[in-house]
């Protein structure tokens, strides 16, 4: 059934058919960014957005400075026609000849209108639809001020002054005011203001774009040894981890040149560490290999059962060294790659992990004639481990024991508290650990000189790896219990870090 006939299908089951769904888009913070963009970005932006503004402020502090000038001469023109005003005989009289009006009118760009009113707001002289001030605007202190208004829906700008008619009364005694307005319309100051902006905007059109070359070139400039420290870094070897010269970058890129130079020595540090384990594993392996090649020729070559049942014991014991050395690198890789895995840390009950892992060798035990023991703590005593981890950690310890004690020996395992801290504790009655080699024992391949036990010098480094992750502490004492001078024994106690919680819930 193609897809045409499931969509028939469920509309005649009465099924509505799935819409589509697009899929989600990538998130915004996994979205490669340019840094050089960015900059531009946070740069160019506020100089868009202030450049419109820049404008319009230019523009108002041009009609300011367009409208000082011509009110200087409207006040002037006010000025003058108060001057003209005189009572006679108890009536107002302006005294303009028809040439002084001409010359009031004189005007090639704006049309200008004249008012004289009586106290009474009569009319006395000019025009008489040029609209008087409001009450608030009424200021009658013998000064010309100004606003603007409109006659016939052309705006205008209005100086004007109330004249005193009676300049002997004394103030507030009943004196009377004349009013007198010069206005004109707007057009020389519009120009004026146009020319303004006109000089003032055309070069930002031609500067603006040499700002932003500018910038361009100045990020570019600035970013560039980026690209430089970009190239240096391609130009190296791929085995190069030498350190950056920080030297040769900006104070800026410094820290950044630090934190990756601080990388590459951790890097470089566990390439050889990982190069030196290769060898050490590899020259551990050809011990137990070429003693299995050597065993299976003899064993190839003997015609006795007796010589071949002997050849074929060695190579078992050869291959069983093997296996162990082959487990013990995997434990001892596991162990190290596991906090970058994500180590899981649970509630985990120190006593009952060790019993059980302590039963795990009691038939070893018996195989090498030592008695193995356990002692347990009287409450449980919990931690925040990783159990598997923990069992392989103390499974290598009684191994390293077990392998160390002469029969006839003891092996103890003892979980207690001290205060906050859970301690772990293996002792043995071998032969020891003298003071100046115990620093030592927990390195790969390490073995003490004179020692006459097979083993791959790998369980300690284990048990260092595995208590690291866990916080724990090693620490490497003589055995307080032993009673043979020649056998002093060791005492192996890992102590952990608090808190250590004791679960009311637990029943062992």
């Amino acid at each position: 059934m193609n897809k045409r006939d499931r969509g028939l299908q469920a509309a005649d089951a009465g099924v509505p058919e799935p819409l589509y769904v697009p899929p989600n888009p990538e998130p915004e913070e996994n979205i490669q960014h340019s840094l050089f963009g960015e900059i531009l970005d946070w740069m160019l932006a506020p100089l868009l957005l202030l450049w419109p503004m820049s404008i319009a402020i230019t523009y108002l502090v041009a009609k300011s400075i367009a409208n000082q000038p011509f009110d200087h001469a409207l006040e002037n023109r006010v000025t003058v026609l108060a001057q003209q005003v005189r009572v006679e005989e108890g009536a107002i009289d302006t005294r303009l000849p028809g040439s002084a009006r001409d010359i009031l009118r004189a005007d090639d760009v704006d049309s200008v209108y004249f008012q004289v009113t009586g106290a009474d707001g009569r009319h006395v002289d000019g025009d008489r639809e040029l609209p008087r001030p409001r009450e608030e605007e009424a200021e009658m202190d013998g000064a010309v001020h100004f606003r603007n208004t409109a006659l016939q829906g052309h705006p205008l700008r209005v100086a004007y002054l109330y004249v005193n008619l009676d300049p002997l009364a004394l103030p507030g005694k009943g004196r009377r005011h004349a009013l007198v307005q010069v206005a004109e319309t707007l057009d020389k100051r519009a120009l004026l203001a146009n020319e303004i902006i006109k000089g003032v905007i055309l070069p930002q059109f031609i500067i603006l774009p040499i700002i932003l070359a500018l910038v361009w070139f100045a990020l570019s400039r600035g970013l560039s040894p980026l690209a430089e420290l970009q190239e240096r870094i391609r130009a190296r070897p791929s085995d190069d981890l030498s350190p950056i010269d920080s030297r040769q970058v900006p104070e800026e890129i410094s820290p950044l040149v630090g934190s990756l130079n601080d990388m590459l020595g951790r890097l470089a540090q566990t390439i050889e560490m990982q190069k030196r384990f290769i060898a050490d594993a590899a020259h551990q392996m050809k011990t137990p290999l070429a003693g299995m090649r050597m065993q299976s020729e003899l064993a190839l070559r003997q015609l006795d059962p007796d010589e071949i049942h002997r050849s074929l014991e060695q190579l078992a014991k050869s291959s069983e060294s093997a296996t162990r050395l082959v487990n013990q690198l995997l434990a001892l890789a596991r162990a190290e790659n596991q906090p970058h895995a994500g180590l899981a840390f649970e509630e985990v009950e120190l006593g009952t992990l060790a019993r059980n892992t302590v039963q795990d060798w009691v038939q070893a035990s018996f195989v090498h004639g030592i008695d193995l023991g356990y002692e347990a703590h009287d409450e449980p005593v919990v931690i925040a481990g990783n159990a598997l981890m923990l069992r392989e950690l103390l499974s290598n310890l009684i191994d390293n024991a077990l392998r160390y004690t002469p029969a006839g020996g003891s092996v103890t395992v003892r979980v207690r508290r001290d205060g906050e801290h859970a301690l772990l504790e293996v002792e043995d009655t071998g032969p020891g650990i003298a003071p100046q080699e115990r620093a030592h024992v927990f390195e790969r391949f390490y073995r003490i000189l004179g020692s006459n036990t097979t083993g791959s010098g790998l369980g300690l480094a284990i048990v260092r790896e595995i208590a690291g992750q866990h916080g724990a502490e090693v620490d490497i004492f003589n055995n307080p219990r032993s009673i043979l001078p020649k056998y002093p024994g060791s005492l192996f106690r890992l102590t952990f870090p608090p808190p250590v919680t004791t679960s009311p819930d637990y029943v062992p």
